[in-house]
């Protein structure tokens, strides 16, 4: 009985004594090998090179063939049976494939491993390109939806969204325009990465940044001439190179998107959000600015005043944000990120994380002994309902820093959750990636608090997969809007900021039953929204930049910055020479004419935190009710109907406002 219950570990945390236990003895590594399988795996954790893309050619070969099977159904004959479910088996089957071959690249140690599954991952894509395309694949669809046969509401949705895709992808081109649709998509990945190299190289980063400046005495810009130096200096790095390629990147979007049908290519990428619409983001962008200029006003007075009261009257510019921001921060709190990283130890972080996301959403975890994994380090945890002791899926944890393996933390979908034609479930499988230090001798492994908040951030994601009781692969857990998305994330971070939830997460690294303080769990809740209207408004900016350059044709790009800067900015110019767009990476990467899109899911998690859980942080009653309305459903239905049947009402900005406002110095 007593190896039964060491093989179930339950990491299912109900008190202060099982807490220590839990971080005195969570994540040790186990000895020996780990070659378990599980049943409900399709997912293959432990190829070889040449398995890699045996399995890869293997996925193009069934892929190919149930896709010629469809394309041959007569267009009088198609069913529901003959069209839909051979498709959508296919990709619950494929996927967890496709992630088999392609994940050792971010984890793998082995050169071999990571070029094996970059080349399948290349292949595969290659093929997928493909079959988006098939013209022959999508009369029968076509045929299918226009036939009327019921389906449910969400079988309805995966033929509608497997149209569109289609469409997307150009498959109404000719061959000419196809192939023109694939030149212009190289370019842009060619310019997107040079960018971005520039970036890299110059180390260039938006605003001139504070994080540019930790460490930095703020004796060196005390001199307002020497800011400004600096500043414009920073400003221009890379800039007019940059800027060039970002005005050729816009202008061959514009292309693609005209090619598909769309009048810009705001158009074209609106289409699949929440927001819809360059209008509706122009709307958002404005009442959000609106709102904030009472506050940004008087932040900005209160940093005009301090710089009379250090250099006399002088006007107040962009050079001067950070050095006085800065100052007043200091002044106003006695925050030693330093002292602070000593309250949180990686084991109890992560245990007290555990408990949070156990108790709120009745789940409960347990580490799988001797499970198949990469790594020594890697660990498997099964995930269950508390009340049914259903099983729910599986998350690895990969956690600690190694020589070839992605550098930040993120999280990678491996299985997706889905129904089966046979009525079972397929269990959904999610991986974490960190980099986080390993304890070596009695030198305890400690985290910064951007760590931690940047931990329970992303463990959201690994949660809402596995929640996730979606019926079609297509849309399991983190498949939904593209602006919806991060709403969870965005929302449980905010525990990070409240006392009951640091003192779960944190504790002396020398005797851990002494949690962080209140009054330094207070300090970095305030810390967070200081200056706040003015930092917001820097993101507006270019926010509308974005939205502007993706929904018009020529334009000016310099002139658009210095128009909208003092506009938005409160009177505030733009800097010499310096030009913001080019180092911005959201305006390259992921974001194209939607970097809108993290305050629009910053604004619901807001009025979901206000309206549903700011009075009580682990009320079990309101975290299964977010989790069977908002997580279960993952893309089920659209964001704006989940979010209705959840809140009763269309998402408000004002909880957003308030709690700045509440917080604000």
């Amino acid at each position: 009985m007593a190896k039964k219950a060491e093989r179930n570990k339950i990491i299912a945390i109900t008190g202060a004594s099982t807490i220590l236990a839990v971080a005195l003895g969570f994540l040790v590594a186990l000895k020996g090998h780990k070659r378990k399988r599980l049943h409900g795996f399709i997912l293959q954790v432990n190829l070889s090179a040449s398995e890699i893309l045996k399995l890869a050619d293997r996925i193009i070969a069934k892929s190919k063939l149930v896709h010629d099977s469809v394309a041959s159904v007569p267009l009088d004959k198609v069913s529901y049976a003959n069209v839909i479910s051979p498709l959508a088996e296919l990709e619950a089957e494929q996927f967890p494939l496709v992630q088999s071959c392609t994940f050792q690249k971010m984890v793998s140690a082995s050169d071999d491993l990571r070029q094996a599954s970059s080349e399948a991952e290349r292949r595969i894509d290659v093929h997928l390109l493909m079959c988006s395309q098939r013209e022959d694949v999508y009369r029968v669809i076509k045929a299918l939806a226009a036939k009327g046969e019921w389906m449910s509401p969400e079988a309805k949705r995966y033929v509608q969204c497997m149209i569109k895709d289609f469409e997307r992808n150009g498959v109404n081109l000719s061959l000419g325009k196809k192939e023109e649709l694939e030149r212009l998509r190289t370019i842009i990945d060619e310019l997107s990465a040079r960018y971005i190299e520039n970036l890299n190289s110059d180390n260039t980063s938006l605003f001139f940044k504070e994080s540019e400046l930790v460490g930095v005495p703020l004796e060196f810009i005390k001199v307002g001439a020497t800011r400004r130096t600096v500043a414009i200096a920073r400003g221009k790095k890379c800039g007019e190179e940059n800027m060039q390629i970002l005005e050729k990147l816009v202008q061959t979007r514009n292309k693609i998107a005209r090619l598909l049908g769309y009048s810009n290519y705001a158009e074209y990428a609106l289409e699949t959000r929440m927001a819809r619409t360059s209008t509706k983001v122009y709307e958002f962008l404005e009442n959000i600015s609106v709102n904030l200029t009472e506050m940004a006003n008087k932040e900005l007075t209160m940093l005009n005043s301090l710089k009379k009261k250090e250099e006399g009257e002088s006007p107040f510019g962009l050079e001067d944000m950070l050095y006085y921001t800065r100052k007043a921060e200091e002044k106003e709190f006695e925050i030693d990120y330093g002292d602070v990283q000593q309250y949180f130890p990686v084991n109890l972080v992560i245990s007290g994380i555990f408990k949070i996301f156990q108790d709120l959403f009745g789940l409960r975890f347990e580490e799988v002994q001797e499970a198949e994994v990469w790594h020594d380090d890697v660990r498997l945890l099964s995930v269950l309902d508390m009340s049914s002791n259903k099983h729910m899926g599986y998350f690895y944890l990969d956690l600690y820093s190694r020589e070839g393996k992605y550098g930040r933390t993120c999280v990678l979908s491996l299985q997706n959750g889905c129904l089966s034609l046979n009525g079972t479930r397929q269990i959904p499988i999610a991986l974490i990636i960190a980099q986080f230090p390993k304890q070596v001798g009695n030198k305890k492994a400690l985290l910064r608090f951007s760590q931690v908040v940047n931990f329970f951030h992303e463990f959201s994601h690994v949660v809402h997969h596995i929640c996730n009781r979606a019926s079609f692969a297509k849309f399991s857990g983190l498949r939904v809007e593209a602006d919806f998305i991060e709403v969870p994330g965005l929302l449980l971070e905010k525990w990070c900021y409240e006392s009951i939830c640091l003192k779960m997460i944190s504790g002396y690294h020398q005797d851990i039953t002494k949690p962080l303080v209140d009054e330094m769990c207070r300090a970095l809740k305030r810390k967070r929204h200081s200056f706040f209207g003015l930092k917001v408004k820097q993101e507006i900016l270019l926010c509308l930049f974005d939205q502007i350059i993706h929904s018009n044709e020529n334009v000016d790009m310099t002139e658009l910055l210095k128009h909208l800067h003092p506009k938005v900015l409160l009177g505030i110019p733009l800097l010499g020479e310096m030009n913001p767009a080019s180092c911005f990476p959201r305006l390259v990467v992921g974001y194209d004419a939607t970097c809108y899109s993290h305050l629009w899911s910053e604004v619901i998690a807001s009025d979901i935190f206000s309206s549903k859980f700011e009075d009580d942080l682990l009320n079990q009653y309101e975290g299964l009710q977010f989790r069977n309305k908002i997580l279960a459903l993952g893309g089920a239905k659209d964001a704006k109907e989940i979010l209705l049947g959840y809140l009763g009402r269309e998402p408000s900005v004002q909880a957003y406002i308030d709690s700045r406002r509440k917080n604000s110095l």
